[in-house]
């Protein structure tokens, strides 16, 4: 009996000593489970996010890049709609505050050529990292790539509506609200195509005194 309750109290040492040693780990400091965000080492049909070389700028939303493995596809910058460079192809109903004019198909136009060559020299050449949005579609109705652009760690779709290249395209994505922020202190400071004001005539219409004959000829006889 006696030697029964001194294995008992042996293994039930052991057992404490051993629930203390998982006490000890468990103090330890775990693993993080923040894994960095994935970076795509093959093509645009894998992974969600990778660097790229940007090898054409086509206008001010949409980009050519080159993917890891060689591969080419067109990005369309994901949440802005910047005007598009042929005046023709303007829509100004699209636009809030800018009238389908002549005057207001103008100033879209020069703008749509504003934001183009702001694009170019923003990123044309450049190593950009671009990502796609899980709560957007991958692919736009074109087939272009839908994604975020960063250049130095900076969104660049967030930049063209804070500077005025572009409109928000409204749609399901994580960072709309901060997009649609972006638009609105644009467009209330009038900044970039949001500062269009109507052309008013420099030539006003003549007007005459009243009670002046219209002619101030004298007939002769």
């Amino acid at each position: 009996m006696n030697e029964t309750i001194a294995v008992l109290g042996v293994t039930l040492l052991v057992l404490l000593a051993g629930c203390g040693g998982f006490a000890e780990t468990g103090d330890q400091p775990s693993p993080s489970t923040d894994a960095a965000e994935p970076t795509g080492s093959g093509g645009p049909e894998t992974g969600t996010a990778w660097v790229v070389t940007v090898t054409r700028v086509i206008d001010g939303d949409t980009i050519e890049v080159a993917f890891p493995n060689g591969e080419t596809d067109t990005v369309r910058l994901l949440g802005v709609d910047a005007p598009e460079t042929s005046r023709e192809s303007v829509t100004p109903d699209e636009f809030e505050g800018i009238p389908d004019t002549s005057a207001g198909r103008d100033h879209l136009h020069a703008w749509g050529q504003n934001a183009a060559r702001y694009a170019a020299e923003t990123l044309a050449g450049e190593t950009v990292r671009i990502e796609t949005d899980e709560r957007a579609d991958r692919r736009g109705g074109f087939g272009r790539l839908l994604a975020y652009v960063y250049l130095d760690g900076e969104n660049v779709n967030e930049r063209l509506l804070a500077n005025g290249y572009a409109r928000l395209y409204d749609s399901r994505f994580t960072m709309r609200d901060a997009f649609r922020d972006a638009e609105r202190d644009a467009r209330e400071g009038g900044v970039g195509l949001w500062g269009f004001e109507p052309v008013s005539s420099s030539d006003p219409a003549p007007t005459r005194d009243i009670g002046r004959p219209a002619s101030t000829s004298v007939p002769t006889r």
